[in-house]
């Protein structure tokens, strides 16, 4: 029986975790051209298993991405959810907390964009914000952010209790992809308003974004809501991953079509 590609991806063992030894440009075994056809019946199964969570309204799933910047995020979101039936997703981007967001504790917003059951919730960026860039910049003090760990195992599984799915997906890019792709935002017109001279600021504290990264992966992928690292400088490799993962949870899951309303067999429409 082949092995699954996607199994490595996964962290299990948490204390042993190093971000370091998943590496960036994998292509898990996979060919390009062959990827790209995969793709579309990796979409299709999906289109079939989210319309069976649609009907059955029972339980839902959450995706969380998170990324440095350039890794694909929205790249990924685009891929993934084209041709399928958007009525069936939720997308919800999470930026700096202002107005009532900033008057509440950091989860409130979070559990607020949490999918209803019957659908599928994409996070571009999430509460792992709170353990990252308020780290790397000082927003909060230790004190603050290292409880926030014990914080979001509780929020996750208290969603996985209560039928919310919570799958979570890194896009390890490397430093040197990334310049390439901002410098490619930079040159071109079209996507010059992707960048900002903050990314510049933000690429300054690599190091510190890793050893983020390294200890909120480590310290907060569970049973419950595991974290896979994905290779992220190929994006072909990136939106299989991703796809693959999402399916993979789904068919977990094994969502069936509600029995029909009595009367219906052998009726005839005129």
């Amino acid at each position: 029986m082949a092995s699954d590609p996607i199994a490595p991806l996964r962290v299990n063992h948490h204390k042993q975790f190093e971000l370091r030894d998943h590496s960036t440009d994998a292509t898990l075994g996979w060919h390009k051209e062959s990827a790209a056809r995969e793709l579309g019946r990796v979409k299709l199964r999906l289109d079939v298993l989210q319309q069976r969570l649609f009907a059955e309204k029972q339980r839902s799933v959450v995706l969380v991405l998170q990324a440095m910047d350039a890794a694909g995020k929205d790249g990924t979101i685009r891929n993934m959810l084209s041709g399928l039936n958007p009525a069936g997703f939720r997308v919800s981007s999470f930026g700096v907390p202002g107005g009532p967001e900033a008057q509440h504790d950091y989860l409130w917003r979070v559990h607020a964009e949490v999918p209803a059951k019957g659908l599928i919730g994409i996070f571009n960026r999430s509460h792992y914000e709170d353990v990252l860039v308020v780290r790397v910049k000082n927003f909060a003090p230790r004190a603050v952010w290292s409880k926030r760990y014990e914080h979001i195992r509780g929020f996750e599984q208290l969603l996985a209790d209560e039928g919310t799915t919570v799958v979570k997906c890194f896009l390890n890019v490397s430093k040197d992809e990334q310049r390439k792709r901002l410098q490619e935002r930079v040159d071109d017109p079209e996507k010059r308003w992707k960048f900002r001279l903050g990314d510049l600021d933000d690429r300054k504290l690599w190091a510190k974004y890793q050893q983020a990264y390294q200890e909120a992966i480590g310290r907060t992928s569970t049973a419950a809501a595991p974290w896979y690292v994905v290779p992220a400088d190929r994006n072909w490799v990136r939106n299989l991953a991703v796809a693959k993962i999402l399916l993979h949870h789904l068919e977990k899951l094994d969502p069936k079509m509600p029995p029909p309303e009595d009367g219906i067999d052998g009726l005839v429409v005129e």
